[in-house]
């Protein structure tokens, strides 16, 4: 797998699991992007491309949907691997696949997830709830954080947005790409093309819809109050 073909997969997954930690409550999707990048081999696993499963997610008792049965490699002694076989879960696509982490997370054991501030925080809370065995984990998932800046996909609030600029249909860049990032981590739809950074029809959709929910004027232009609603 080449380089670029990394950064692709990146770019595709990235905004759907922005949009579910978001609509969930996760602050630190750059972890989340991490583990599916090593999970699945960047996409490149064969759970991943035939079964979209990009997290390694086992059936367990209580999975009732389609799953394949697969070699895996287990690490109950630090620095020993055990081959194993297990049945994992499947989906029908990248976004159920995505879904299906987060309903995996709603396990009791991983409730603890949602306070997590930084993606350290966030992996070594999951690994210490037991979702994986690698002595490694985070470490190896950080490096991913780390080489692939994926922080920038963690929404934190801004103190002040009063110096944002005003921006409407038509935008593009960083600015309309940092309108898309907010609005999907605050669960609204801006197209299939996620956070594209082209201010188009879908994106404009989803700020009135915004505005019209935080009773702002539902204009369309992101404005400073706008910007301050979404970034609060």
């Amino acid at each position: 797998m080449t380089e670029s073909e990394r950064r692709q997969f990146i770019e595709t997954i990235a905004p759907i699991i922005v949009k579910y930690a978001g609509l969930m409550g996760y602050k630190t999707p750059s972890a989340i992007i991490a583990q599916a990048c090593l999970e699945s081999a960047f996409g490149g696993s064969s759970l991943a491309y035939k079964y979209h499963n990009y997290f390694g997610l086992k059936c367990g008792t209580g999975w009732n949907g389609a799953s394949v049965n697969m070699k895996t490699n287990e690490e109950y002694t630090p620095g020993t691997l055990t081959s194993i076989r297990d049945n994992f879960r499947a989906y029908p696509n990248m976004e159920e696949g995505v879904k299906g982490y987060f309903d995996f997370i709603q396990y009791p054991r991983y409730r603890n997830l949602k306070t997590a501030d930084t993606p350290e925080e966030n992996l070594q809370m999951i690994k210490n709830d037991g979702y994986a065995t690698s002595s490694t984990y985070v470490s190896s998932n950080i490096a991913v954080v780390n080489k692939y800046n994926l922080r920038a996909y963690d929404i934190k609030p801004r103190i002040d947005t009063s110096k944002y600029p005003t921006i409407r249909r038509g935008e593009r860049g960083a600015w309309a790409k940092l309108l898309q990032q907010g609005l999907i981590a605050l669960g609204y739809d801006v197209g299939p093309w996620m956070n594209d950074g082209v201010f188009g029809d879908s994106t404009q959709r989803a700020v009135e819809d915004f505005q019209s929910d935080h009773g702002l004027d539902a204009d369309g232009v992101v404005g400073p109050l706008t910007w301050a609603a979404i970034f609060k």
